[in-house]
């Protein structure tokens, strides 16, 4: 049984005349949280709107769940937190749910479950307008939720919270995961790095690591994942300029 729940392979993506990804291949372990970690403007949300069939490609592959990205059988089997606001405002939490409930045929009791999941049974008759900044994040997570998806996409669903707002939803995370669902979630925070399985690194475009949280240290000899997301930039820029150093001389440029 393959234990991929996304296979990404040559995948080249153009936003008008800008050439975001030229070849990226990347496997996606079930059943984990896989953090998605870089700068802003590495290409991380383009890589998100591609495993979730929102991006347009200009070739290569990308296999969700077994079945081609974007099909029309994964509506029920995956979910997209994107970084804009996904919930009404003039609902309140738990209309907001009833209503993505309905749209995906979701059983009724399906939304107190995700609400208490969540953490906000007490503030499910609440407007989303009077949440807070914590509780916003947490009612885009349970939109993400309420169909029972088994692999879960969000982009930075983490920003402009404080540390421990923050560490509550990666609490909440850790706990899909142990229930078997598949998490993708992207970040520029590289602290949050050591809260995955799995971590991916981006820099321009291209997946510059695909390890883990103990390797990343390991492989860098850094105590933090700041620190080791500085080495391996250094590392792939001088990789880039060996590189290029090798075709001059072959050339004879």
């Amino acid at each position: 049984m393959n234990n991929s729940s996304v296979e990404v392979s040559q995948l080249r993506v153009r936003r008008g005349k800008v050439r975001v990804f030229d070849g990226v291949d990347v496997s996606i372990p079930r059943g984990q949280i896989t953090g998605l970690l870089g700068p802003s403007g590495c290409g991380k949300t383009t890589l998100m709107r591609s495993i979730v069939g929102v991006q347009r490609v200009e070739s290569g592959t990308v296999t969700v769940l077994g079945e081609p990205a974007g099909s029309r059988v994964l509506r029920h089997r995956v979910a997209y937190g994107t970084q804009d606001a996904s919930a009404y405002d003039d609902l309140t939490i738990r209309q907001n749910l009833r209503y993505v409930g309905a749209l995906l045929g979701a059983p009724r009791d399906a939304v107190d479950r995700v609400i208490a999941d969540v953490g906000l049974t007490g503030q499910a008759d609440q407007l989303v307008s009077s949440l807070s900044g914590g509780e916003g994040s947490r009612v885009s997570l349970a939109m993400a939720l309420v169909g029972s998806p088994e692999l879960v996409v969000l982009d930075e669903p983490t920003v402009g919270l404080d540390p421990l707002l923050r560490a509550e939803l990666w609490g909440q995370f850790r706990g899909l995961a142990e229930r078997g669902v598949t998490l993708l979630v992207s970040s520029h925070v590289m602290d949050e790095a050591l809260r995955c399985d799995r971590l991916l690194l981006m820099r321009a475009g291209r997946i510059i690591a695909d390890t883990t949280p103990k390797g990343l240290l390991a492989d860098t000899g850094a105590e933090d994942p700041d620190a080791a997301f500085l080495a391996l930039i250094e590392r792939d820029q001088q990789q880039h300029l060996d590189t290029r150093r090798s075709r001059r001389e072959e050339t004879g440029e």
